[in-house]
C-alpha cells in the first residue's frame, strides 16, 4: 500500500519520481492568473484563523460543504470561525476523489507540518495548531508568497480601477514578488446588464470624457489600457458565456450603445454584436503592446436566482455551459486575425468536451510570433482542474499540439495557501511524462525530458508573457 500523501505522491514511476524531484519541484512560480487582492500583500495582512484564509470566499469550498448537508449558516452565515471549521473538516471524508481532499492536505503539510488526515474528530486540535502557526512571523501574506517560491503575480482588476496599491507595491523594494495588474473588462463589454449605464458613468468620470457613442467607448478602453500598460501590466482576461462572433455596422453598434446606456435594454443578439466590436478594438490594442489576451468561456453563472439575491455572484452556484464553442471561436479567432487584432492568446473552457475543438483550432493560427505557442490551450480550468481533468487536458494537449510550449498552470484562486495548485499540477505532469518513458512511447532522455518539465512549470510563462524583463 502506498503510503497516504507522501513525498512521492501522485508519482508512480521512478522516471515521474526523478522528473519531479530534480527539475519541478525546485522550479519558482508565476502565478499570471488569480483574484487575490493586492492591498491585502501591500499591507502584509495577517489571519485571525485557518478558517479566514481557507473558508473566507471560496467557494469551491462552499459547494463542497453544501453538497455535504451542512446547513448555510457554517458556510456564509453566522456560525464562529471554529464552528465554521468544525464542520468543513466533518465534510472532508466525504470528498474522496475531489481536488479539494488533496488541496486541504497539501496546504496542511506545506505550511503547517500537519500530514494527518483532518476530520470531524481532530477538527479543533488542527484548528488551533493552524491558528497558532498563522500567528508566526513568517506566516503573514508576505510571509507566504515567499514561502511558496512566487517570483510574480498578476491579480485581475477592473479598468476603473486606479492601480493605487500596484503602484505602491512597485515602489517598495521589500514586496515579496512582482505584483502586476490584468486588464479585466467584463463590465465595459457587457450592455445588456442592468448595471451598465451606471458602468458607464463610472468609466466617464475615470477617463474625463463623455461616452454617447461606440467609438467613444473604444477610445475610452483604449485610454485605460495605456493606463495598465504604464503599470506594467502584460495580460488581459475576457470572460464569455459562450464563444461568438457577431458583426454590425457603425450606425447599428451605436444605436445598441445608445440603448444600453440609457437603460431601455438591448437583445441578446445585439449584446453579442457590441461584445465582438469591442474584442476586436482591444484586441488590436494588445496586439501594438504585445500582451497576452485570455479567453475564459463554457460558464453558466448564478444558476441559484434565490441564492444569488442573498449571496450575490462567486458563491459557487455556476456550472459548466454546454453550448457549442468550434464555430463562434474558431469565427471570432480568423476575424481578430484578420483585423490584426489577435495577439498571442490563451483559451479556456470550463466544458472538457472543448478540449479536442481548441486543440485543434490553436493550430489554424500558430503563425507570425517569435514565441513557440502563440495560441495557446489554458490549463484545465475551475471545474476541471482535479487530477482526471488535468490529465485529459494535458493528453489531449500532447495528442494535437506541441506540449513542450505550454504554459503550465495558474491558481485562479482567492486564497494565498493555493499556491500548492502549482505542486499538484506539477506531480501530475511528470507522471504523465513518466509514463510515456515506462511505456516505451519516449525515449529516456532525462535530459531533454528535465528540461522540458522545467519550461512548462516556469521558463514557458516568463518569457511568453515577456515577465524575464521584470523578475529579478
Amino acid at each position: 500500500m502506498t503510503p497516504f500523501m507522501n513525498q512521492d505522491f501522485l508519482l508512480k514511476t521512478e522516471t515521474a519520481r526523478k522528473l519531479y524531484h530534480e527539475h519541478a519541484e525546485t522550479m519558482p512560480i508565476i502565478d499570471y492568473h488569480c483574484h487575490i487582492n493586492p492591498q491585502e500583500i501591500y499591507e502584509d495582512k495577517r489571519y485571525d484563523s485557518i478558517t479566514q484564509v481557507w473558508l473566507g470566499g471560496d467557494h469551491y469550498k462552499w459547494r463542497a460543504m453544501r453538497s455535504c448537508g451542512v446547513p448555510e449558516y457554517y458556510i456564509t452565515g453566522d456560525a464562529t470561525p471554529a464552528e465554521k471549521f468544525q464542520k468543513w473538516a466533518e465534510s472532508m471524508p466525504n470528498l474522496i476523489g475531489n481536488p479539494l481532499y488533496h488541496w486541504t492536505h497539501l496546504e496542511l503539510q506545506r505550511y503547517f507540518g500537519i500530514t494527518e488526515p483532518l476530520n470531524g474528530d481532530n477538527a479543533m486540535e488542527i484548528y488551533e495548531k493552524c491558528n497558532a502557526i498563522l500567528h508566526q512571523p513568517d506566516m503573514s501574506v508576505r510571509g507566504i508568497i515567499r514561502k511558496s517560491g512566487v517570483k510574480l503575480i498578476c491579480t485581475t482588476d477592473d479598468p476603473v480601477d486606479d492601480l493605487h496599491w500596484h503602484e505602491l507595491l512597485a515602489a517598495d523594494p521589500t514586496a515579496p514578488a512582482v505584483v502586476l495588474p490584468a486588464f479585466r473588462p467584463d463590465k465595459a463589454m457587457r450592455a445588456d446588464k442592468p448595471t451598465f449605464p451606471a458602468y458607464v458613468a463610472q468609466l466617464e468620470k475615470v477617463v474625463g470624457f463623455p461616452i454617447n457613442t461606440m467609438e467613444d467607448m473604444r477610445r475610452a478602453l483604449v485610454n485605460r489600457i495605456a493606463y495598465f500598460n504604464d503599470h506594467n501590466c502584460r495580460v488581459s482576461d475576457h470572460a464569455l458565456d459562450y464563444c461568438f462572433c457577431v458583426e454590425a455596422t457603425e450606425e447599428q453598434l451605436n444605436d445598441i450603445f445608445a440603448r444600453a446606456k440609457s437603460g431601455k435594454g438591448i437583445t441578446w443578439d445585439e449584446q453579442l454584436a457590441y461584445h465582438t466590436a469591442l474584442l476586436i478594438a482591444v484586441g488590436k490594442e494588445y496586439c501594438r503592446l504585445n500582451w497576452v489576451n485570455q479567453l475564459h468561456f463554457a460558464c453558466l453563472r448564478d444558476n441559484s436566482t434565490k441564492m444569488f439575491a442573498k449571496l450575490g455572484p462567486d458563491t459557487g452556484f455556476d456550472c459548466i455551459n454546454d453550448q457549442p464553442n468550434a464555430a463562434g471561436l474558431a469565427k471570432l479567432l480568423g476575424k481578430l486575425e484578420a483585423e490584426d487584432a489577435l495577439t498571442k492568446t490563451i483559451l479556456y473552457s470550463l466544458n472538457p468536451s472543448d478540449n479536442g475543438v481548441i486543440g485543434t483550432i490553436i493550430g489554424c493560427f500558430q503563425t507570425d510570433s517569435p514565441i513557440p505557442g502563440k495560441i495557446q490551450q489554458g490549463s484545465a480550468w475551475w471545474f476541471n482542474d482535479h487530477k482526471p481533468g488535468m490529465e485529459a487536458q494535458m493528453v489531449s494537449l500532447m495528442s494535437l499540439g506541441a506540449m513542450g510550449a505550454f504554459n503550465g498552470m495558474l491558481t485562479d484562486s482567492r486564497s494565498f495557501l493555493s499556491y500548492t495548485r502549482h505542486e499538484y499540477f506539477r506531480r501530475i505532469l511528470c507522471n504523465l511524462f513518466g509514463q510515456l518513458v515506462e511505456d516505451g512511447e519516449y525515449p529516456a532522455d532525462m535530459k531533454t525530458l528535465g528540461r522540458m518539465v522545467e519550461n512548462i512549470s516556469y521558463y514557458n510563462t516568463l518569457h511568453y508573457f515577456r515577465f524575464d524583463e521584470l523578475i529579478k
